[in-house]
């Protein structure tokens, strides 16, 4: 077993971080655990809590880095126009959740053992919303922030809804490119009925 000297207090940080990201993509959720993660970096679950307060701490900073990478590839995509913006932000969200889904379903499975969430995962939670809204803002430039918000949350609900169904194997349609089709659909007619309501 590693002494607690052998590396800094960073470098130990980032060896837990990303054996706990490793024991998450090949294990699952359920097999976090602090023990697992100090075995799998050759130090003691004592020396893992100087690092972290508990389990929650270590899930929400590997949520964290969840929420920085999503957000590194919305960051990345080219599009130009609002409504080509917006489902690109869909299709990355689906494309993410099957290529990570484990550490997508950390950020939704997770519960507290009576913790309040960091203000710091909070942040970059409400960031992610924010480029949505931005991209809304360009459609609707005469909403206000509350619609903003709104709008944004209930297309993130609704893509949501198609990527947990799909991972479960739930949508009961045997149809090629199916939840492209879903996503095409429901972004479309959200924003076609919302443009609507502002034409009246």
């Amino acid at each position: 077993m590693a002494r607690r000297n052998d590396h800094s207090r960073e470098e130990l940080h980032e060896m837990a971080l990303s054996a706990a990201q490793a024991l998450l993509d090949e294990q699952g959720v359920a097999a976090l655990s602090t023990r697992k993660v100090a075995a799998a970096i050759g130090y003691s679950v004592g020396s893992l809590y100087q690092l972290f307060k508990n389990l929650d701490d270590l899930c929400w900073q590997l949520n964290a880095r969840t929420l920085e990478q999503f957000q590194a590839e919305l960051n990345a995509i080219s599009a130009q126009q609002p409504r080509e913006i917006i489902l690109g932000y869909g299709e990355a969200y689906l494309e993410f959740a099957h290529r990570w889904p484990h550490r997508w379903h950390l950020l939704f499975e997770h519960k507290s053992q009576g913790s309040d969430i960091p203000d710091a995962l909070q942040g970059k939670i409400v960031g992610m919303f924010e480029y949505l809204e931005a991209a809304l803002a360009q459609l609707f430039p005469q909403s206000d922030a509350d619609s903003l918000q709104r709008s944004a949350r209930t297309l993130w609900a609704s893509v949501h809804g198609i990527a947990v169904l799909a991972s479960l194997d739930k949508l009961f349609l045997n149809q090629p490119a199916l939840e492209q089709q879903m996503l095409n659909e429901v972004i479309s007619r959200y924003l076609n009925g919302w443009q609507q309501e502002k034409m009246v």
